[in-house]
């Protein structure tokens, strides 16, 4: 890895970020608030949110067994894509790489950066084509994107795989790991010390049913958690969503984990029994993607039985696929019941 110095850009290293009175005040108790020109009748809302999100953070810090100052909280994880284009790459100058097919919010933020996105297609099986990443790179790479689990295709990537690019990659590795409660492996998470190229996402949106709070998380090295906090915008988390986000992260997972995987693995029996369906591929997320010779008859199908899921197959690598959440019991019945009296 390159220096941190030499990856983040010139104006970053420099910036002066916005800091509100309270960030600088750190004197005696004080309840009498006139600093921030906010309305002064209590309403519950009427004071600005915390900008360091510091019970939430505490939080956090205990479930994810992360200190508290490594810890970035966004406005969902695409402001931490955004921001680590935004800290880490020079506009119509340096690049990035990719695999694909990925989570399409790495080009959406690439695009509107003005960042060259490079991407690499998976191997056979959706494997991770290590060498073929790395001679994507060039001296002006600042970021590699993998997602593992990976959207859409379901299959987490073998921890050595990954542990190879983090040590031969020069730039920061940003590893999003959105669906790794769904999965049989403890992700990288614990393993930040080592890597110190190594930006970690996750997410309250999917296995902590969040998804309405628009709750991001990355972790990485203390001074790179430093830089996110530079750069976003002072107040990028509202008051009632860090409360309430709060008082949910004290509910146990377990058993919404677990029915989740067994519905996921009873949906992938009944689904590649359907006559409709060619292939189901592993999964270790909450949702499955399968192949179909008519991709297209079976989504409008599934629509007019009132059932939406995502059609990936004018996606590289996807051609002839589906994307299917897996829901609740009752969900999934009625799927099912869709997808197997369809006919080709």
């Amino acid at each position: 890895m390159k220096p941190l110095a030499e990856l983040v850009r010139y104006n970053i290293l420099a910036l002066d970020p916005y800091s509100t009175a309270r960030d600088e005040y750190g004197g005696q108790r004080i309840d009498v608030w006139l600093d921030a020109n906010e309305s002064p009748y209590d309403n519950g809302v009427n004071r600005y949110p915390d900008p360091h999100q510091r019970r939430l953070r505490e939080l956090l810090a205990e479930r994810k067994g992360v200190a508290a100052e490594r810890i970035f909280i966004g406005n969902g994880s695409d402001e931490a894509i955004d921001l680590a284009y935004r800290i880490f790459c020079q506009p119509g100058v340096d690049n990035a790489v990719s695999i694909a097919p990925t989570y399409g919010m790495y080009r959406v933020a690439a695009a509107v950066n003005d960042i060259e996105l490079r991407e690499v297609p998976l191997g056979g099986n959706f494997s991770l084509p290590v060498e073929r990443l790395l001679a994507a790179a060039d001296e002006h790479t600042k970021l590699l994107w993998l997602c593992s689990p990976n959207n859409p295709t379901g299959n987490a990537f073998p921890t050595a795989a990954i542990e190879e690019l983090l040590r031969r990659f020069d730039g920061m590795v940003v590893l999003d790991e959105a669906y790794i409660d769904f999965a049989d492996t403890a992700g990288f998470l614990p393993r930040l010390d080592e890597f110190p190229n190594l930006i970690v996402l996750q997410t309250l949106s999917k296995a902590w049913g969040m998804a309405g709070l628009r709750i991001g998380l990355a972790f990485a090295a203390k001074e790179v958690v430093d830089l996110f906090t530079r750069v976003k915008y002072p107040y990028n988390i509202p008051c009632l969503t860090q409360q309430t986000a709060a008082e949910l992260l004290d509910r146990k997972l377990a058993p919404q984990i677990d029915e989740i995987r067994r519905e996921r693995e009873l949906l992938a029996r009944e689904l590649t029994a359907c006559p409709c369906v060619e292939r189901v591929y592993p999964s270790q997320t909450n949702f499955l993607l399968l192949r179909t010779p008519a991709p297209d008859a079976l989504y409008d199908a599934l629509i007019g039985a009132g059932v939406i899921v995502r059609n990936r197959s004018r996606i590289a690598g996807c051609e002839g696929c589906l994307r299917v959440t897996v829901g609740t019991p009752e969900e999934n019945r009625r799927l099912l019941n869709t997808v197997k009296n369809f006919r080709v």
